[in-house]
C-alpha cells in the first residue's frame, strides 16, 4: 500500500472512531491528511521506520508487533499515544484540526493500529520495503553503499 492510501486509511479511521467525537468525523478529509502527514509524517507522508523506533525506544515494542503480525491489532490507549508523539505534537495536531486533546488522542488512536497494520502488508515489515532485497538496498544506503 502507498504512503497517500496509507494516509487516506489512517483519515478514515480517524473520522470513522467513536473516540474522536462528532468534530473527528465532521473533519476536512484533506486537512486531517496534513496534519496526519505532519504529526507521522517523514517526506512520504508516513514515515513507518521512525514510527516503530519510537515505539520500541518507549517500551511500546509488542504494540508494534501486533500490529506487524497477521493476529488482531493490541489498542494502544491515550497515554501511550501521548508518549510515542510528545504532548508538544499532540497539541499542535489537535489545534490544527481544532479538535481538544482527547479527541484528536482518541482517534490517533484507531487510527495509528490501521495504518502501521496495512503498511506492514501481510504482517512483515519486510514485504514493506520490497522484500529482502528492498532492506538490503535500505540497508545500503543507510551505510552509504
Amino acid at each position: 500500500m502507498d504512503m497517500s492510501n496509507l494516509l487516506q486509511l489512517g483519515v478514515s479511521a480517524f473520522m470513522k472512531s467513536n473516540q474522536s467525537g462528532e468534530a473527528g468525523s465532521n473533519l476536512n478529509p484533506e486537512v486531517l491528511m496534513s496534519a496526519l502527514s505532519d504529526l507521522i509524517g517523514g517526506e512520504g507522508g508516513f514515515d513507518l521506520s521512525s514510527l516503530i523506533g519510537k515505539m520500541q525506544g518507549g517500551d511500546l515494542l509488542g504494540l508494534a508487533q501486533s500490529w506487524l503480525g497477521d493476529g488482531d491489532n493490541q489498542a494502544i490507549d491515550a497515554n501511550q499515544i501521548m508518549s510515542l508523539f510528545g504532548s508538544e505534537k499532540i497539541s499542535a495536531f489537535a489545534a490544527q484540526l481544532g479538535l481538544s486533546e482527547s479527541e484528536a488522542v482518541g482517534g490517533l488512536s484507531d487510527a495509528i493500529p490501521q495504518m502501521v497494520d496495512n503498511a506492514s502488508s501481510g504482517g512483515s515489515i519486510l514485504d514493506s520495503v520490497g522484500g529482502l532485497e528492498g532492506a538490503m538496498g535500505l540497508a545500503g544506503k543507510f551505510f552509504g553503499k
